[in-house]
């Protein structure tokens, strides 16, 4: 025992050593991306600092090469963010995404691109579309499907009107919180605020826990958590983000229905990504008003073994009662066999568009 606090000394005397060369060796790694960005500048006044690409595949091999303690996805969220910081010395990324502060969306925003970004929030998924179109902001983020309610139809009708591409995604485990202030009654709840989509997925759970409080679906989980600051008898349904922003505390923990519900996320931008050799792609196609026309459309997937990873129809904006699919799928439109198949389906259809192809969600 006597040999205890000389040993504790020796091991943080080793962590301070260590933390001296982490930092020394961040500082260089910084150092790189500053002549990286000169270069860049140097060869191409509009060259593009943020890659998709290349950031996934740092990522992958992050998650191969470690060996522990920490697990591989907390690992890689440490470099997403040293990245993020080498990236804020070349040029801060302007992100928007679907707000206001404190959504999920801002949530997936920061995920996906590190505390570094430059977030800002938009009121309508269609405004996210718009600002990224114009330039105003690099890269947009929009929610596109959950895995308990499915997926979000304003999103997808945004791509069919606009010419942003599609440059990456994240998938987010949602889990929603019962949150209250430190002014609320809390066994005299009677009303409960949330978006109507967080309502969908803690249903049952509000039934067995309060089915006679007053349901009111507001345009935001983040909204809801400003409501509750003001109001002794009311609570949100939100996230960790909308709490910490608030300053609300948790009445009720992960009170989701479904224990695995996630959202998907697309990261919106307007040029193409190049293969990082994990890749998915989206594309919306409009099939010719005829019979067998989802199997012609679907036959040469089969046939060049093209795995489908989501299949969606819509209305079509053209004529009453047809139908355009939104289809995604592993492999990158540059890749000779997709590329075979593309032109194979752009023959039986009336309109193929290509809405991008992307790294698959790292993290």
């Amino acid at each position: 025992m006597t040999d205890t606090p000389h040993h504790l000394d020796e091991l943080r005397q080793r962590i301070d050593q260590l933390d001296t060369d982490i930092m020394r060796l961040i500082s260089q790694r910084a150092d790189c991306a500053r002549h990286v960005a000169a270069i860049k500048t140097q060869e191409d006044s509009k060259a593009v600092f943020y890659r998709p690409e290349r950031e996934a595949q740092v990522l992958r091999r992050i998650m191969e090469l470690n060996d522990g303690p920490l697990d591989s996805e907390e690992m890689a969220r440490l470099f997403r963010e040293i990245m993020s910081a080498c990236l804020a010395l070349e040029q801060p990324v302007k992100v928007a995404y679907l707000g206001p502060e404190g959504t999920f969306t801002q949530q997936a925003a920061l995920k996906h691109f590190g505390e570094s970004a430059v977030s800002l929030p938009m009121a309508a998924i269609d405004e996210v579309f718009r600002e990224v179109e114009a330039g105003a902001v690099n890269y947009g983020v929009v929610p596109v499907e959950n895995s308990t309610e499915g997926v979000i139809n304003h999103t997808l009708d945004s791509f069919m009107d606009s010419g942003m591409r599609i440059c990456g995604e994240v998938v987010l485990r949602i889990h929603h919180h019962l949150l209250v202030s430190e002014n609320t009654r809390r066994d005299k709840v009677s009303r409960i605020y949330s978006h109507p989509q967080s309502f969908a997925q803690c249903r049952k759970w509000l039934d067995a826990h309060y089915p006679h409080a007053e349901r009111v679906p507001v345009s935001s989980n983040a909204e809801a958590a400003k409501l509750v600051r003001t109001e002794w008898h009311s609570a949100a349904i939100a996230g960790d983000m909308a709490a910490k922003l608030y300053d609300l505390m948790r009445q009720a923990e992960k009170i989701e229905d479904r224990p695995d519900n996630s959202t998907r996320f697309l990261i919106i931008g307007n040029q193409d990504v190049p293969m990082s050799g994990d890749d998915k792609t989206s594309i919306v196609v409009a099939m010719r008003n005829q019979p067998g026309a989802l199997h012609d459309l679907l036959e040469p997937f089969h046939r060049h073994h093209i795995d489908l990873t989501r299949l969606e129809t819509r209305p079509s904006r053209t004529g009453v009662w047809n139908y355009v699919f939104f289809i995604d799928f592993k492999g990158h439109h540059a890749e000779p066999r997709v590329a075979a198949m593309l032109e194979e389906v752009s023959l039986r259809a009336a309109e193929v568009k290509v809405l991008g192809s992307y790294p698959m969600g790292v993290l």
